[in-house]
C-alpha cells in the first residue's frame, strides 16, 4: 500500500510539473503571438505547426515562421502579394464585425464565424427569423468547394438554441429536426413526425433538416444518415489537408544551420537515392533532388540561377564521415525557358562510401529566390563479405548506352546503361517500365540453379509475375528487365523482384510506383555531375579520408599515401596525409609531406601552417614551431589556437615571460579558457 502511495503521489507530482511546463510554454509568449496563435490562425493551423511554433526560442525565430506559414499557403509565390493571407484576415474582420453582435465572445470564436473563416463567403444565404414556430435559423449553400475535397454543392444551418443567444451549428444526427422547432412534444427520438411538423412550418429548412447534402437519398422516413455530420467533420478539417506541414519540420531542424533570408522559404522535392557497386569495387551513393519549383532572374533574354549544394554523411554517433559541396549555375535561353515552364529540374550526382550505417543529408539553396530543400536518407552500405545481397530497385521509363570510350562515372549508370526516371515513380500506360539493379554473393551453384522471380501486386493483390535465369543477365551483377505497361490499368502498384531456390526466397527488393490515367507528363530537365573515371586518384583520396573519419587511421594511410603518391602536386592530398601522419605521431612524415608546399607557397594555407608547426614542436624543434606559428599569424591574424601553441613553445623553451604574454593575449580574444587562466595565473605567482 506504501508503494501504491510513492507511486500515486510521483504521478501527481509529474503531471502537475509536466501540466505546469505545457501551460508555461504557451503563457510565455509574448502577447502578440498567443493572439496570433490562438486568435488569428486557430482554425486553420496544423498540429505539428503549433507544436513547432510553441518550440521556438526567439522572437526572430517566431517571425520567421509566422512568414513561412504564409508562403506555405500563397497561392501564387512569385507575386508581391499574399492573397491567401489578405483573404484570410478580412474573414476575420468580417466575422468579427456581423457575428459577435448577440453574445459577449467575439464573432471568430462563434459557430458562424468558424464556418466563414474556413470556407468564406456562403452563394447563398436563406434567413429563418420571425416565426413562431421555429427559432431563428440560417442556410448557407456552398457550391465549388470541389478542390477542398467537398461536395460539389452542400448546405450548413445554424440555429438559435432557444431563441437567444449566438446561433450554433446544426447536426442532422445530433440536433434533428425537433431542435428547429419552437414547440414540440412527441417522442424526441421520432425525426419522421419532427420532421413533418417542420415541413409544414418551413418545407425549405425542413428539406436540409435531415441531410446537408442535396440529392442523397431522402432519409425523410428514417434517422439521418451519418453524411452530413462526417460533411461538418471534413469541412473543419480542410485547412489541415490544404498543406503539408513537412516545411514547418524543415523550418525546425535547419534554422540554426540556413542562413535567416532562406529560414522561411522551404519547398517540397520529389528525392531518391540508391546505393550501386562500381565494377571498382567500390559503394557509390547516387541521389537525385527534384525540386517543385526553380526561381530564376532575368536579364534581356537569359535566364540564370546559382544553386548552393550542401551534404553532409553522418554516422550513428553523429560524426561526419564525409561532407561534399557544390555550385551549380544554371543559365536558359528564352526557347529554354520555355520548354522548362512545365518541367521541373533533376539534378544527380554520386559519390562513394566505405561500409557502414549512415544518415545522408543535401541542403539545397537557390541564390535568386532565397528557398531551399533538402534530402534526408538513411544509407546501409555493405560489407564486402556480406553473403547474397540485392539492392534496391531502380524504376526508370528509359535507358541509354554510354558512348564507346567514355571511362566518366555518371549517376544512375548501371554497367553501360544511363537510367532515366522521375523522382516520384509515376508511369504512363504506354511506358515501357525498366527495373535495374545488382545482385552481389552469387555463388556458382546459385547462378546455376537459382530463379529471379519479378512479381507486380496491384492493391495489394497479385497482378502478374515474370520468372528468369541468372543466365539470361550476361552482364551479371547487373540486372536490367524492361516490361511493357500497357496492359496495366492506371491504378497504384508494387513490384518486387525475389531470388528463389527449388521454391525458397532467399532474398527480395521492391518498390512502389503509380500509373496515370493522364496521357502525357513532363519529364524533368537533368542536370547531371559526371565524375572522374573509377582510376582516379580522387577515389583512394575520398575513401581514405572517410576512413580516417571513421577512426581508421591505418586503413586510410594506405589509401591516402596511395593519393599522394599518384598526385604529390595536390595540397589537399598532402594535408590529409599529413593529419594521419599526425595521428600517427609519425612527425618526421608530416615534415616530409608538407615542407615542399610551405617553401613552394607564398601563401601557405592556415592548416598546413598548424599542422606543421605542432609537428615541429612535438619533434622538440620549438625555434621551428614559433616561426611556423608566427607565419600563421602573419598571414590569418591572431586567433588562440596559434597564440596557445606558441605560449606552449616558450614555456617549454623556459622563455616565461613570452609564453605570458602569448596566453593573456589569448584570454583577451577568448576568455573563457580555464586551462590558459590557470597556466597565466601559475606565471604570474612565480614572479
Amino acid at each position: 500500500m506504501r508503494k501504491f502511495s510513492l507511486l500515486f503521489l510521483t504521478v501527481i507530482i509529474f503531471l502537475f510539473f509536466a501540466q505546469g511546463e505545457l501551460k508555461a510554454d504557451k503563457n510565455d509568449l509574448p502577447e502578440r503571438y498567443k493572439k496570433w496563435l490562438d486568435e488569428e490562425v486557430v482554425y486553420i493551423i496544423l498540429p505539428m505547426e503549433k507544436e513547432i511554433f510553441l518550440k521556438l526560442e526567439t522572437d526572430r525565430e517566431r517571425d520567421l515562421f509566422i512568414e513561412a506559414f504564409w508562403k506555405q499557403r500563397d497561392p501564387t509565390p512569385g507575386t508581391p502579394e499574399n492573397e491567401f493571407k489578405k483573404e484570410h484576415y478580412r474573414r476575420i474582420n468580417y466575422a468579427n464585425h456581423f457575428y459577435g453582435r448577440a453574445t459577449p465572445r467575439p464573432g471568430w470564436r462563434t459557430d458562424r464565424g468558424r464556418m466563414y473563416i474556413i470556407l468564406g463567403e456562403p452563394n447563398e444565404v436563406e434567413q429563418f427569423t420571425g416565426k413562431s414556430q421555429t427559432y431563428p435559423s440560417e442556410i448557407w449553400f456552398y457550391q465549388g468547394k470541389t478542390n477542398l475535397g467537398l461536395p460539389p454543392g452542400f448546405n450548413l444551418v445554424f440555429f438559435q438554441k432557444g431563441g437567444i443567444g449566438e446561433y450554433k451549428l446544426y447536426s442532422p444526427l445530433k440536433d434533428g429536426p425537433q431542435a428547429l422547432l419552437t414547440s414540440y412534444w412527441g417522442d424526441p427520438m421520432d425525426y419522421v413526425q419532427a420532421y413533418e411538423k417542420l415541413k409544414e412550418a418551413e418545407p425549405n429548412l425542413a428539406q436540409v433538416s435531415l441531410s446537408l447534402i442535396p440529392g442523397e437519398e431522402s432519409p425523410a422516413y428514417g434517422r439521418p444518415s451519418l453524411a452530413s455530420d462526417l460533411l461538418i467533420q471534413k469541412v473543419e478539417s480542410t485547412p489541415t489537408r490544404e498543406v503539408e506541414d513537412r516545411y514547418a519540420q524543415k523550418f525546425l531542424q535547419y534554422k540554426d544551420i540556413v542562413e535567416v533570408e532562406y529560414s522561411a522559404n522551404y519547398i517540397y522535392s520529389d528525392t531518391l537515392v540508391k546505393v550501386l557497386k562500381n565494377p571498382s569495387g567500390l559503394y557509390f551513393v547516387h541521389y537525385a533532388i527534384e525540386p517543385e519549383r526553380l526561381s530564376v532572374n532575368q536579364y534581356q533574354n537569359t535566364f540564370s540561377t546559382n544553386l548552393k549544394l550542401n551534404g553532409t554523411v553522418t554516422n550513428s554517433e553523429g560524426i561526419i564521415i564525409y561532407q561534399f559541396e557544390r555550385d551549380i549555375s544554371l543559365s536558359f535561353d528564352q526557347e529554354q525557358m520555355k520548354n522548362l515552364i512545365d518541367k521541373s529540374i533533376c539534378i544527380r550526382d554520386l559519390f562513394p562510401l566505405i561500409p557502414g550505417e549512415y544518415k545522408l543529408t543535401i541542403l539545397v539553396k537557390n541564390d535568386v529566390s532565397k528557398e531551399f530543400t533538402s534530402l534526408e536518407k538513411n544509407l546501409l552500405i555493405p560489407q564486402e563479405d556480406g553473403g547474397l545481397q540485392m539492392t534496391s530497385l531502380l524504376l526508370g521509363y528509359a535507358t541509354s548506352k554510354k558512348k564507346a570510350g567514355e571511362q566518366r562515372l555518371r549517376p544512375f549508370q548501371i554497367g553501360n546503361d544511363q537510367i532515366y526516371f522521375q523522382s516520384n515513380r509515376v508511369f504512363l500506360q504506354k511506358d515501357n517500365m525498366v527495373v535495374a539493379f545488382q545482385v552481389h554473393g552469387l555463388t556458382e551453384e546459385l547462378r546455376k540453379r537459382g530463379q529471379l522471380r519479378f512479381t507486380f501486386f496491384k492493391m495489394e493483390d497479385e497482378f502478374c509475375s515474370l520468372t528468369r535465369t541468372f543466365d539470361q543477365y550476361p552482364d551479371l551483377p547487373n540486372i536490367i528487365e524492361t516490361f511493357s505497361l500497357g496492359e496495366f490499368p492506371p491504378a497504384h502498384y508494387r513490384i518486387q523482384a525475389s531470388i528463389f531456390v527449388d521454391s525458397q526466397e532467399l532474398v527480395f527488393s521492391s518498390d512502389e510506383f503509380d500509373i496515370t490515367h493522364r496521357e502525357d507528363i513532363a519529364r524533368p530537365w537533368i542536370y547531371q555531375q559526371l565524375l572522374a573515371p573509377s582510376q582516379d586518384p580522387i577515389y583512394s583520396y575520398l575513401i581514405g579520408t572517410q576512413l580516417f573519419n571513421s577512426g581508421k587511421i591505418e586503413e586510410a594511410k594506405i589509401l591516402l599515401q596511395e593519393a599522394f603518391h599518384k598526385k604529390p602536386d595536390s595540397i589537399e592530398f598532402a594535408h590529409n596525409l599529413a593529419r594521419v601522419h599526425m595521428r600517427l605521431g609519425e612527425y618526421k612524415e608530416v615534415e616530409t609531406v608538407l615542407y615542399p608546399f610551405l617553401n613552394r607557397l607564398e601563401r601557405p594555407p592556415y592548416e598546413l601552417l598548424f599542422i606543421m608547426g605542432k609537428a615541429y614542436q612535438n619533434m622538440g624543434k620549438l625555434d621551428k614551431a614559433i616561426e611556423i606559428f608566427d607565419k600563421g599569424i602573419t598571414h590569418y591574424g591572431l586567433n588562440i589556437n596559434l597564440l596557445n601553441s606558441i605560449g606552449e613553445c616558450y614555456f617549454q623553451l623556459g622563455n616565461a615571460k613570452e609564453a605570458l604574454a602569448a596566453w593573456e593575449k589569448s584570454l583577451e580574444i577568448h576568455p573563457d579558457q580555464p586551462q590558459i587562466k590557470k597556466n597565466v595565473d601559475a606565471l604570474k605567482e612565480k614572479k
